[in-house]
């Protein structure tokens, strides 16, 4: 089916749409790939562009790294600060703001869905068949499935680009008091949802401060570190557990051999590296070795998988290998922070009446509310 356009505004609204978005769906979603794979190359030649996508990520922890690199492009081609907050014009005017005029969307891919009946054949099989087709007399009805059937672009506004009710927005990175312990409990339990116990020792395996061992499934970290280290290295070790299993099949080639062993560390160092950010932990000049490697280990894995590829579902390109790290990254990072519960709304304001905490370092939009102080805040919009 078609890609749609959904949630922008229309020409004449309080905020005019950009005159280069009049473009059809098919049209819009090529921009938006192409924008992407840009975004994407950029991020090849130069690891610092993935530290800052990695940056970027912690605040939208919620979006898809794809969209998060499609937001920095576009806020960048306008010379504005990095997107902390985003929602459709409809979703900003239910939280009491409005989109400034004259301001233009922003793009990001989303996914076309369709409710569909899922069925149980004779044999055994599963079918989804759309809720309008009659189900085969034989079959039997076991619930409903959302299934994807289609992308479409969809037009969002960042917080500085709204003005109406106070709000405060906290961004990655900004907290000055990070409770360590409570960190460590959490990630303890992302473990264990996993089935993975945990061994702080004093041993080393391979001087290394920890280790995953899949046939066991433990999770060993070294007991000679501080509190913020040791809680370093499960959330690099967490990566592993979730990237990097022998039962997956991308992970296998990135994780489970030692020509792309690269690409494993530089994979679990970024899940660190975020969900740490997020927490308003910065391990830049901890993480900088491993994710200064980001390049060679991409281009060192197009190298290899072109040729040991067996069918197209691998990523061959230098550009499919990028895309397909930062998807896994940030999924994986999302998983963790699920759990661990970072101070903000990871980029969604829909999140905003289920988390109103006030975090030390907030970035504020708006004019200050009742009690309200300006030392401190970062002002972030009108």
């Amino acid at each position: 089916m078609a890609p749609q356009i959904e949630d922008g505004p229309a020409v004449g609204t309080h905020a005019e749409a950009n005159p280069g978005a009049r473009m059809s769906p098919e049209e819009r979603i090529a921009s938006l790939t192409a924008g992407l794979h840009a975004a994407l190359e950029e991020a090849i030649e130069s690891p610092a562009r993935w530290q800052v996508l990695l940056d970027a990520s912690a605040t939208l922890w919620r979006y898809s790294g794809g969209n998060v690199a499609l937001l920095m492009m576009q806020m960048a081609q306008r010379g504005t600060d990095e997107p902390s907050l985003v929602a459709g014009y409809k979703e900003w005017a239910r939280h009491g703001r409005t989109v400034l005029r004259g301001e233009h969307a922003l793009w990001i891919i989303a996914p076309r869905t369709a409710s569909m009946q899922e069925l149980r054949l004779p044999d055994g099989q599963r079918k989804l068949l759309p809720l309008s087709q009659a189900a085969p007399p034989d079959a039997v009805a076991t619930g409903k499935k959302s299934v994807v059937t289609g992308w479409r672009g969809q037009a969002v506004f960042d917080v500085s680009q709204t003005e109406g009710m106070p709000l405060l927005v906290p961004r990655a990175g900004q907290q000055s008091d990070v409770d360590v312990d409570e960190l460590w409990r959490s990630l303890t339990e992302v473990a264990g949802q996993h089935a993975f116990k945990l061994d702080v020792s004093r041993s080393q395996y391979g001087l290394t401060s920890g280790f995953t061992d899949f046939a066991e499934r433990r999770i060993h970290v070294g007991a000679w570190m501080n509190p913020e280290e040791r809680v370093a290295v499960l959330a690099h070790e967490l990566g592993h557990v979730l990237l990097h299993g022998p039962e997956d099949r991308v992970g296998q080639l990135y994780g489970s051999s030692m020509d792309h062993r690269g690409l494993a560390e530089v994979e679990a160092e970024s899940v660190a590296y975020t969900v740490l950010r997020a927490h308003g932990i910065d391990r830049s000049a901890r993480s900088a070795s491993y994710l200064a490697g980001w390049a060679d280990a991409v281009i060192s894995a197009e190298k290899d998988l072109r040729h040991d590829a067996l069918d197209s579902r691998v990523p061959a390109s230098r550009v499919d290998i990028a895309k397909s790290v930062l998807g896994r990254v940030t999924a994986a990072t999302k998983g963790i922070l699920a759990v661990s519960d970072p101070p903000g709304f990871g980029g969604k304001v829909a999140m905003i009446e289920a988390d109103r905490r006030v975090v030390d370092v907030p970035t504020y939009a708006g004019v200050p509310g009742p009690g309200a102080s300006m030392r401190g805040p970062e002002l972030a919009g009108p």
